[in-house]
This record gives C-alpha cells, sequence and structure tokens, in this order.
C-alpha cells in the first residue's frame, strides 16, 4: 500500500498541471476565447413552450437554406449546450468574419432576414426587432461568432 501512495505521489509531482476549465467549455474546441463579452438586452421574451428540439430545428432550416445554394456555405451554424440554447457561427474561409466590423455585418444582415421570417411579422415588430430578438424569443442565451482562427466575437442574450 505504502508503495502505491509513494508511485501515486510520484505521478503528481511530475505530471503536468491540469487546463484550467474555461467557463464556456466550447471555447478552444470550436472557437478562440472571445476578446469581449457582449451583453443585449432583448426588447422581448421568449416565448412559452419553446425548448431544445424547436431551436434545433431553426438552425436546422439556416443550414438547410445555406446548403441550397449553388455555392458552399460561407460559415458553419449550429447550437450546442444541454438545451442547444448557444448559437455557434465560424467562418468556412480565410480571411471572413475576422474583425468585430465582419461580424456585425453579419449579424446586420442576419437582422434582415429575420425580418422576413413569419414569426416576426406576425407579432408587427419587424422593424423594430433584430436577429437577436428572434434568437431571444427562440430561447438562446448566447451567440458567439468567429474566424475559425484568431477572433471571437461573443453576445449573452439578457
Amino acid at each position: 500500500m505504502m508503495r502505491l501512495l509513494v508511485l501515486v505521489g510520484m505521478i503528481v509531482a511530475v505530471a503536468p498541471p491540469a487546463p484550467v476549465q474555461a467557463a464556456d467549455r466550447h471555447t478552444g474546441y470550436y472557437y478562440p476565447p472571445p476578446a469581449k463579452v457582449e451583453q443585449y438586452r432583448a426588447r422581448t421574451r421568449t416565448v412559452p413552450n419553446v425548448n431544445r428540439k424547436r431551436r434545433i430545428g431553426f438552425v436546422t432550416a439556416m443550414v438547410n437554406h445555406d446548403l441550397s445554394r449553388a455555392y458552399a456555405p460561407e460559415y458553419a451554424v449550429f447550437a450546442k449546450g444541454t438545451g442547444a440554447e448557444k448559437l455557434i457561427i465560424v467562418s468556412m474561409r480565410p480571411n471572413q468574419l475576422n474583425t468585430i466590423y465582419r461580424v456585425r455585418a453579419l449579424l446586420a444582415t442576419l437582422t434582415s432576414v429575420a425580418r422576413t421570417l413569419p414569426a416576426l411579422r406576425e407579432l408587427g415588430m419587424e422593424e423594430h426587432l433584430t436577429f437577436f430578438d428572434l434568437l431571444k424569443i427562440l430561447g438562446f442565451k448566447q451567440i458567439t461568432v468567429s474566424d475559425g482562427e484568431s477572433f471571437t466575437h461573443q453576445v449573452e442574450l439578457r
């Protein structure tokens, strides 16, 4: 028994320290750490009965739309988290989504698209709500956009 304790002690002494667990377990796997995390106070609330299945359905519809085009998608879109409450967008091409300005331009474009969706038109708020508001309606809590190399922008939806 004493030999076992000495052996374990030696292994612990020479083993490299365990990496610190990031607050967001997807950081370092799908994207580098964000330089800044923005807070967005949505102008809407999450609708009742929205769930993981609906969020995944929304993301699947976005992906299918992109895959139906005549050219390869410019970015990957997927949902992560226990309840699929984190929307992640990662560029599939070099030198894209690598500045805050390009990320904001993409999000503005997604706002334009969101305003054509029946969900926002039925509310009569399509002129005032953004892509972030649509995500809040669907129960998303976070959106992360990255170039997949060195730049990440993250927004927490409140």
